[in-house]
């Protein structure tokens, strides 16, 4: 670790120079298509309009031949999904119709060239017939930004029908072939990917019934998570599962799902002090290098560590506790 130089100032805990420090290392950090998504989105919350059309314009050169955006290593179906609202926002601000023309052979590869169930419900990575939580994230704000919100409302139903449980927790991973959920467990990330992104499809969309459909799933998962959310404010990293190792990232996810649901007043004000405290406790793991930690860390998610996504969910955080 480079430690800090003498006689310096370490970061204020979840304050601008904090903020700085955290966005300064995620744009150090390697990414992949979903990790650059998510970095496009603090951007754009944080009113970073430089970053913005560099990250959009980059996602249309790294666009592959079948339409998915930033997809550098072939492996991920919709991860690309998370890249659409940066370039979308690029194009209409600038005009540039590269930018146009990439939204274009995205939408095709959502409608037409991702491998899919029988019901349409899109698959996650190459490889398998999987659903993955993450994929709400990746789709459904995606899908309305790009003028389908049918198709949005229809892939978060089916991602829904087999991932989420009586409790209002989503599983990790539903295997389509043999039916069962072959990643049974809580994972506090892939809960957090699901609140974040019903926040985010919010608003992408101005018809009631969605805002409704939306509002009321987001309050269902955050709900479920808070009910084990532990006295330090964290929570595990299988929430329900104290065995396994803690991690700041769900509460950070969380924390932006609950303060925009309250600046966006689908959740009621009283939950922005919640909100706050989950980000706060985020705010206390950021390491003298800008780093958030302890987190399911990449590039594998499955031991604590560092990740981009989890830089960025800092970012998003902060942007929703100022709006």
């Amino acid at each position: 670790m480079i430690e800090p130089a003498p006689g310096a100032t370490p970061p204020r805990a979840g304050g601008t120079d904090q903020v700085t420090a955290v966005l300064t290392t995620l744009l150090a950090l390697q990414r992949l298509s979903w990790e650059q998504g998510v970095a496009g989105h603090a951007a754009l919350d944080l009113g970073r309009d430089d970053l913005v059309r560099v990250i959009a314009d980059d996602a249309v050169v790294r666009q592959d031949v079948d339409g998915r955006l930033g997809e550098v290593d072939g492996g991920g179906l919709v991860n690309c999904g998370a890249l659409v609202e940066v370039v979308e926002t690029a194009w209409r601000t600038t005009g540039d119709e590269r930018l146009r023309d990439g939204l274009s052979r995205q939408l095709r590869w959502f409608e037409r060239g991702c491998p899919r169930a029988a019901d349409g419900t899109l698959f996650h990575l190459t490889g398998n017939e999987q659903m993955w939580t993450d994929s709400v994230y990746m789709l459904v704000p995606a899908l309305f930004r790009l003028g389908r919100p049918a198709a949005a409302m229809a892939q978060l139903d089916g991602h829904r029908r087999r991932l989420q449980d009586g409790s209002g927790l989503y599983a990790a991973r539903w295997d389509e072939p043999s039916g069962v959920l072959v990643a049974p467990q809580h994972w506090g990330t892939g809960n957090g990917w699901v609140a974040a992104g019903l926040a985010r499809a919010w608003r992408e969309t101005a018809a009631q019934p969605h805002r409704t459909a939306l509002a009321t799933q987001a309050r269902v998962v955050i709900d479920a998570c808070l009910a084990h959310r532990r006295a330090d404010g964290l929570f595990h990293d299988v929430v329900d599962d104290p065995t396994t190792f803690v991690e700041a990232n769900l509460a950070q996810m969380l924390a932006y799902a609950v303060l925009t649901g309250v600046a966006d007043r689908w959740l009621p004000q009283d939950l922005a002090v919640v909100g706050q405290d989950l980000r706060a406790a985020a705010a206390r793991g950021v390491d003298p290098d800008g780093f958030v930690r302890p987190v399911a860390g990449s590039p594998h998610f499955d031991r604590a560590g560092r990740s981009a996504e989890a830089q960025a969910f800092f970012l998003l955080a902060a942007a929703a506790d100022d709006r």
